[in-house]
């Protein structure tokens, strides 16, 4: 809510320099042209802290405006709604009316974009299995072995250490580790189920490439905060660079009684002599 009041508070910025604007051209028309001195909006704190706000609010709404369901708004019937509301002036909608209107809207634009955003990552794997070198196992994940090696492969219980680059199906990359120029490691039954499975196919030195279908990755809900949306069809290419056995941790015993502290004594003693 807070956002979307501040939002509102830019929008109204950009409302008033476009009717200025249209007005200044109007008058172009009919009037010759004179020299308007710049007019200097930022004449006390009170000023300049409203247009940073507005300018920093903005910008930020403008990317978030992006993210509704569909992809498309109108910007200048948007301006117009919130100017119509702050000056008081008579609206095409109630507010409540609008209310409804908007929460019906975003709820049957989330289902639509479900339905294309699953169709979408269902072809690409589609077609992508009938290529050569594709591999599909039983979960549906889809692995290309780009380069082999032989030796040992990890459980899903061990730690590995990877190099790896993720992509969306459209090539957009969200996250490298070679970017970063640091690999990762971690324990294997610790990340998503695509690596899971994948990962425990590869020896050290191997590197492949994963296909990974939402129910094996990020699911309905995405992660990095947008970077990878719900339903999103992922594509990582992963070097295994380590495995660490896991070692089940020794057990502590617990010493109560005398007895069965000279028994760990004795035990001591014995395998000294030795």
């Amino acid at each position: 809510m807070k956002k979307t009041i501040l939002f509102l508070i830019a929008v109204s910025f950009v409302f008033a320099s476009t009717n200025a604007q249209l007005f200044k051209n109007k008058t172009k028309k009919t009037v010759a042209p004179v020299v308007v001195a710049p007019v200097n909006i930022l004449t006390n704190d009170v000023d300049s802290m409203s247009y940073a706000l507005g300018l920093n609010v903005g910008s930020d709404f403008a990317k978030n405006l992006k993210g509704i369901p569909g992809g498309k708004s109108n910007i200048d019937l948007l301006i117009k709604g919130f100017n119509t509301a702050m000056r008081g002036d008579s609206a095409l909608m109630k507010s409540e009316v609008a209310n409804e209107y908007f929460k019906n809207y975003i709820t049957k634009a989330q289902a639509k974009d479900i339905v294309i955003k699953k169709a979408s990552g269902e072809k690409f794997l589609n077609e992508n299995k009938t290529k050569e070198g594709i591999t599909t196992t039983a979960s549906g994940l889809q692995y290309q072995v780009l380069v082999a090696k032989d030796g040992a492969k990890p459980n899903a219980t061990d730690t590995v250490k990877v190099h790896y680059t993720g992509t969306l199906i459209d090539g957009t990359k969200f996250d490298s580790s070679i970017d970063r120029g640091e690999p990762i490691s971690f324990p294997l039954n610790q990340v998503i189920p695509g690596w899971t499975e994948g990962v425990q196919l590869m020896s050290v030195g191997s590197k492949y490439k994963f296909f990974v279908p939402y129910t094996l990755g990020y699911g309905e809900k995405g992660a990095g905060n947008g970077a990878i949306p719900g339903f999103a069809t992922l594509i990582f290419e992963v070097e295994l660079l380590d495995i660490k056995p896991f070692k089940e941790p020794t057990p502590k015993v617990e010493i109560k009684t005398v007895e069965q502290h000279q028994a760990v004594k004795n035990i001591i003693k014995k395998s000294s002599k030795k």
